[in-house]
């Protein structure tokens, strides 16, 4: 898992955060569904990611 994978999961993160919270205060739910899916999609990868690693060491 390289830095830059880690950056990207990350940034990608936040954004869906973010999303998730703006559509929150602006009682949008699509924004805020669209935003808690960025944020799993990115943990997800970051999980897989590091899945990936524990197989890659052995």
């Amino acid at each position: 898992m390289g830095l830059g994978d880690k950056i990207h999961n990350a940034a990608e993160r936040l954004h869906g955060k973010g999303t998730k919270a703006a559509g929150e205060v602006s009682g949008n739910d699509r924004m805020r569904a669209e935003g808690k899916a960025r944020a799993v999609r990115a943990d997800l990868k970051q999980a897989g990611e590091k899945i990936r690693h524990a197989f890659k060491r052995h």
